[in-house]
């Protein structure tokens, strides 16, 4: 069994020192990565900047080797999908001060899916397909 990476624990952790400070938290994604759901037309060089601070996506989870949250891109809400392994950097936009990582490596074979799949953001799943929560009594 391979250790648990502690990335995770960095970016939550930085996420928390960015928030605490009131600085914007940006984080650094490889779009190339499998797995990724993000709106296209905003990477540059095959990366994408995103802005993860509480006024600017909305239901932001950091769990699991994935993060996900809602945001508008352009006017439009979109969710976005992000395997953990694809984040290249996080820092605060106004100091530049984070933590950055290297560059992940491109899986040959794409990850299992997460509860069901993760898909383009521009042609989601159909509702079959996403996961859900019940309530049981």
């Amino acid at each position: 069994m391979l250790p648990e990476s502690a990335k995770p624990y960095l970016l939550n952790a930085v996420y928390q020192w960015c928030v605490d400070q009131g600085h914007t938290p940006y984080i650094l994604v490889v779009v190339a990565y499998p797995g990724m759901s993000v709106p296209s037309g905003y990477e540059k060089d095959g990366r994408m900047i995103l802005d993860v601070s509480p006024r600017a996506c909305h239901s932001l989870r950091m769990a699991d080797g994935w993060i996900s949250f809602n945001a508008r891109f352009g006017g439009v809400a979109r969710t976005v999908d992000v395997p953990m392994a694809a984040v290249a950097a996080i820092y605060a936009a106004e100091t530049q001060e984070g933590m950055g990582f290297a560059d992940p490596e491109i899986p040959t074979t794409p990850p299992p899916p997460e509860g069901g799949g993760v898909e383009n953001a521009d042609n989601p799943p159909s509702k079959l397909e996403r996961p859900s929560l019940r309530v049981v009594k």
